[in-house]
This record gives C-alpha cells, sequence and structure tokens, in this order.
C-alpha cells in the first residue's frame, strides 16, 4: 500500500476561483496562490457556442489571416507629407457635412461634448452666428454627420472636423494609402472638448489663418517625416503615445525647425506658432492618431481574421471594426473613465468615452504601453507597477509583441498588439485605454484624465457576427 503524505506534507496551494478556500488555506498559514478565474465568455452560452464554432474553422487559416494583419500593421513605413484645408482633401467629404468621432451617431443622440463641438464648428464656418442659430441648423437635415472612419480621418475627442479646419496628411509609404487628422489646439477650453466659446473659435481662425500656412510650407519643404521613428524613439523617452506625447511633440519640433527655417514668413507669426506647440504636450497626439489610421486602413480587407484594426468611441457608443469586417462597427454603451479629476469635478460630471484616439491602444500604444510611461500612470493616479501590471495583462488578449514599439524597463519586449476577439473573449478582459475625461455638458471642457476598458458585448457581437457566417 502507497504512503499518503497528504497530512504530514507541507502543501502549496493554487486555488482557482472561490476566494474563500484560498482565505481558510491563509488562517491555516498555507502557502497558497489565488487564481483569478472565470469561464470563457463568462460562461454565456450563446458566445461560448460562437467561439466553438470559430475554432471549428481551419486554425492554419484564420493564423495565416491574422499573421497578414499584423505584418501590414508593423510593416506600415508613415510619413506625414502635408497639409490641407479639410473639405479639399478629405475624401467624400461635402461642403455641408460635420466629421465626428466614434460610430454613427446622429444629433439628437449625441453626448453634450459632441454637440458643443458642432455649434462651435457650425459657428466657425460662419453657418450660424450664435449658438441657438447653430442648434437649430444642426438638428436640421441641412447638415450631414459622418464618422471621420468612414473618410480614412480620426480626430481626438468629439473629433469634429469642418470644411475649412486644416488637417495633416500622412501617406503610407508601404502600402499607397493617405490618412487624415485635426489640428489640436491645446488643453482646457478646446473644440474636441465640447467648448465653443469666443476664445475658442478665435482660436480656430488663427490656426486656419496663420499656423496652417506656416506649417504646411515647413513639412512641404521635407522629404516627408517619419512619423513611427518618432513614435517609437518617444516610447523609449516615457511617452504612451497615448495621453502623453512630451517626447513626441520635442521630438517633432526639432525635426520641423530645420524647414520652418527655409520658408518665408514673419518671424512674429512663425514664433507664434513654435509657442502654440510648445505649450501643448499632446499636440502630436492627432498626429500620431493619423499615422495608426493609415496603418488601420491597409490591414483592413483580410477575410477571416479576428484582429481588431479599429476602436472608436462618441461619448454615447463604443465600437470596434475587424480587419475581415470591413468598415461594419460592433457597438455598445461607452463606460464612464476612472481617473483624475480637476478641482470641484467628479465621475458624475463626466462624458462617458468619447474619441477616435484609441486607434493608439489598436496599435499596441497607449494603455498597451503603459510601462513605458510612468509619469503618464502617476498623472492618472496609479503607481509605475500599475503600469507594468496593465501593459502585462494586455499581451492576454493580444496576438503578438510589437517588432517596432519596444518597452525599455521590460527588456525592450515589445508592447502587446493586435487586439484578437478570441482572446478577448477567453480571458474574459477588454483593452484598458488611456483618455482624457470631458464634462457631459456642452461647453465646460475638459474636468480630467484617467483610464478606461472597452465594453464586452462590442467583442461579443463581433464573434457572433463571425460565427453565424460560418
Amino acid at each position: 500500500m502507497l504512503k499518503n503524505d497528504i497530512l504530514t506534507t507541507n502543501l502549496q496551494v493554487v486555488n482557482i476561483g472561490l476566494e474563500q478556500f484560498y482565505a481558510d488555506l491563509q488562517r491555516q498559514n498555507v502557502t497558497a496562490l489565488q487564481v483569478e478565474w472565470s469561464p470563457p465568455a463568462h460562461g454565456d452560452e450563446r458566445v461560448l457556442a460562437a467561439l466553438n464554432t470559430l475554432y471549428g474553422v481551419d486554425r492554419e487559416q484564420r493564423n495565416a489571416a491574422n499573421a497578414e494583419v499584423l505584418r501590414r500593421m508593423q510593416d506600415s513605413e508613415v510619413f506625414l507629407e502635408g497639409m490641407g484645408l479639410a473639405g479639399e482633401v478629405i475624401p467624400g467629404m461635402a461642403p455641408n457635412m460635420i466629421l465626428h468621432a466614434g460610430p454613427p451617431i446622429e444629433w439628437n443622440r449625441m453626448c453634450g461634448t459632441m454637440q458643443g463641438a458642432i455649434i462651435g464648428a457650425l459657428i466657425f464656418e460662419g453657418l450660424a452666428n450664435n449658438e441657438g442659430e447653430a442648434k437649430k441648423l444642426a438638428a436640421s437635415s441641412d447638415i450631414i454627420y459622418s464618422p471621420n472612419h468612414d473618410h480614412h480621418t480620426v480626430g481626438p475627442m468629439g473629433g469634429i472636423i469642418s470644411a475649412h479646419m486644416p488637417v495633416f496628411i500622412m501617406h503610407n509609404r508601404t502600402f499607397g494609402n493617405y490618412s487624415y487628422s485635426n489640428v489640436n489646439e491645446g488643453p482646457g477650453k478646446a473644440l474636441r472638448f465640447g467648448s465653443y466659446g469666443p476664445e475658442v473659435i478665435e482660436r480656430l481662425h488663427w490656426m486656419t489663418d496663420s499656423l496652417y500656412p506656416i506649417l504646411k510650407q515647413a513639412i512641404e519643404c521635407s522629404p516627408g517625416i517619419d512619423w513611427k521613428n518618432i513614435v517609437t524613439q518617444a516610447l523609449q523617452m516615457g511617452d504612451d503615445n497615448h495621453n502623453r506625447h512630451k517626447a513626441s511633440t520635442s521630438l517633432f519640433v526639432r525635426e520641423l525647425a530645420k524647414y520652418i527655417a527655409e520658408i518665408d514668413a514673419d518671424k512674429a507669426a512663425i514664433h507664434r506658432v513654435f509657442e502654440h506647440i510648445e505649450k501643448i504636450d499632446m499636440f502630436n497626439v492627432n498626429l500620431t492618431m493619423a499615422m495608426c489610421k493609415a496603418m488601420s486602413d491597409a490591414a483592413n480587407g483580410v477575410e477571416g481574421s479576428t484582429i481588431v484594426t479599429v476602436m472608436a468611441r462618441n461619448g454615447i457608443d463604443f465600437g470596434i471594426r475587424l480587419s475581415s469586417t470591413g468598415n461594419k462597427w460592433f457597438t455598445a454603451p461607452a463606460n464612464i473613465p476612472e481617473g483624475l479629476y480637476f478641482t470641484g469635478y467628479s465621475s458624475a460630471d463626466a462624458c462617458a468615452d468619447i474619441g477616435d484616439s484609441a486607434i493608439t491602444e489598436t496599435f499596441g500604444m497607449g494603455g498597451f504601453a503603459l510601462a513605458c510611461a510612468p509619469a503618464m500612470v502617476q498623472f492618472i493616479g496609479g503607481t509605475y507597477d500599475d503600469g507594468v501590471k496593465i501593459t502585462n495583462s494586455m499581451y492576454e488578449i493580444t496576438a503578438t509583441e510589437n517588432k517596432n514599439f519596444k518597452i525599455p524597463t521590460m527588456g525592450f519586449k515589445g508592447t502587446p498588439t493586435g487586439i484578437d476577439i478570441m482572446k478577448v473573449l477567453e480571458a474574459n478582459m477588454t483593452p484598458v485605454i488611456t483618455t482624457g475625461i470631458s464634462h457631459r455638458d456642452p461647453g465646460v471642457g475638459q474636468i480630467g484624465a484617467g483610464i478606461v476598458n472597452a465594453p464586452m458585448e462590442c467583442f461579443t457581437q463581433a464573434a457572433l457576427y463571425l460565427a453565424a457566417d460560418k
């Protein structure tokens, strides 16, 4: 008979599931590790059936499709090549069209941040003289609303772009496609946060009349500015490339300066342009988003892939797109961010998550690269260890380590890249996004910054859709 040593041996226990057993073991001084676990898709039979269906599809074909998406994402070489007025360069943009962040939405469903930004855009365009006229026009059939993403374009927060606003032009030289984004106005009272006071409108006109011609000339003097090179360096200098762009913006100014020196422009005007950029540590967020959009469009259209190529929010809905499903949106209610609020504000004042800027997380930056940005984690109320923990958790829902974006403090390991809906559902874990926080009412502006999780229902819908097609 074999001797049973279980009562005399020092046990080391791994407890999965109910924490009560773990607590009992601790009280008895037994070494134990608690593992947080729940069934894939939280045991939802519909989703489990969908996952089984997808796993029943040729695994080699799916892996090959995902590998192709990841190749296009990472091999894209994207350059800032120019600027133009939105209505003249953005494909499919009509004169009476307002582009916005996130999935499609109608005026009467829009959050206060987005409505405030549209009011400001209509006043800026000279289509309305005041708030009342702008609201009436915005609610009429004379204005067409369309998602930025449907026009190869992205914009932070409200993401509002109207015909006479200047935009940057990015070129994916590897795959030949272009993308666009508007110009950062600065923090606080800004159109993208739903503000539309006189100072906001005045700044928009200055940006169009003075900043835009100077930047356009300087960029066109260059052979193109290698944007992937800038963000790759910035990640190793403390940026997450979503909510922190201090290093990235500094690198851009250094690159831009020699070309501004070549143009013929008033010195005082040039000084004000540099002053504007210098005061906005977040200036590069628009440009980095445009780079990611150029990569996203190149990675689109791969049949059989389960990789996410777009995440975007409009303050009401959070939406994702997959490479294999083209321009189809899978949406769910957007969550309220958690973070630090400016004095006098709380989560009760916050607009739900908003903006196209989650395109940075889609490509392995932002919340996926928090281990690169200790100052960013501290700014939103966390610690460096919190940032590392979040980055490590994102490897569970992604397909690869990015070969371009490296984390110095983790042995130059590549950032987690390529959100796979099947891994999201298996791990019961959604992407973590770094974000600004806007007031829920129009006209107030930014009230904080923090992090937010994507809603699970988007990924559930996508899996059910793919499985139904098999």
